[in-house]
């Protein structure tokens, strides 16, 4: 096998997002529910005999060591191949707006770059090399939605019901590490269980009430909102935005994305210039789940 074009890279939402204490190294513990969607960005993938990494941007321009060339040496790396890759990125999903763009990519570097270099590692071994990416890739890798804990390397796959979201990313985005660093980070959430959300969710499946709102997304919050919305005032336009549609947003992971559930039948306003705006489907599971043992 020579090359794997048209790899899907979905990006994720974060249900809610708690922030439940601090270890004493600084990261934060944290809660949440990561749901795939179907905005994607789409890989293709060659190999090269040579051992270089190389990569070509067909949308956007991309920093020249993002996660994708860092994902696909730490593969090449901890498995000694003397093989390389020239891997072509058609960006889609937006850069800081809390859905994991970058991370997802990096999952499906290690999907592809392990079945195209016939390495045969085990996802666990996946895993490992990419939770040194980023915390958010495990659970890309793993390529079901779930229920995330400790710094998100704890992962359990949970169901959820299909359906339709209405996502907004305005042109400014969000530094992550700006956010947790900031005093008034809400860091004390009480720990939730993950029998308490699932109760919750099936007790709302397939109810829509007034606001277009299933009661699924009812439960908890995004601790990262207050601050974000400090930093960032494009996010509380943005759920403004929506809201004056009649549907009740919050916001994805770490901003400055938002998102809210939308009737079927529903369609938005024209978006302030700028703004992107999608209508999204959640997925089931990953488009590659099953790539590696």
């Amino acid at each position: 096998m020579k090359a794997i074009y048209d790899l899907p890279a979905p990006a994720k939402l974060n249900l809610f997002l708690h922030i439940t204490g601090r270890r004493a190294d600084g990261y934060h513990l944290l809660q949440s529910v990561f749901m795939l969607i179907d905005w994607c960005d789409t890989l293709h993938v060659e190999r090269r005999d040579d051992g270089a990494i190389t990569r070509e941007d067909l949308t956007t321009a991309l920093p020249a060591d993002d996660l994708i060339v860092r994902a696909a040496r730490a593969l090449q790396s901890a498995a000694q191949t003397p093989l390389g890759a020239h891997i072509g990125v058609a960006k889609q999903v937006p850069a800081q707006a809390g859905m994991g763009g970058g991370s997802s990519d990096a999952a499906t570097c290690l999907l592809a770059l392990n079945r195209l270099w016939g390495l045969k590692l085990p996802l666990s071994t996946l895993e490992q090399i990419g939770l040194g990416l980023g915390a958010d890739v495990p659970f890309f890798l793993r390529g079901q939605n779930a229920w995330v804990e400790g710094i998100g390397e704890k992962i359990t796959p949970v169901t959820l019901p299909p359906g339709r979201f209405a996502v907004v990313k305005p042109p400014e985005g969000l530094d992550t590490r700006q956010i947790f660093a900031a005093p008034d980070l809400q860091r004390a959430t009480p720990t939730a269980i993950i029998s308490g959300f699932a109760a919750h969710s099936e007790s709302h499946q397939g109810q829509v009430d007034k606001l277009g709102e299933p009661g699924f997304l009812e439960f908890g919050r995004n601790d990262l909102q207050p601050v974000a919305q400090r930093l960032c005032p494009a996010v509380t336009e943005a759920i403004e935005w929506l809201g004056r549609q009649g549907l009740k947003a919050r916001m994805t992971g770490s901003g400055s994305s938002v998102f809210a559930t939308m009737p079927h039948d529903a369609e938005l306003a024209e978006a302030p210039q700028g703004w992107q705006v999608r209508k999204c489907s959640n997925l089931a599971v990953h488009p590659l789940v099953g790539w590696a043992a």
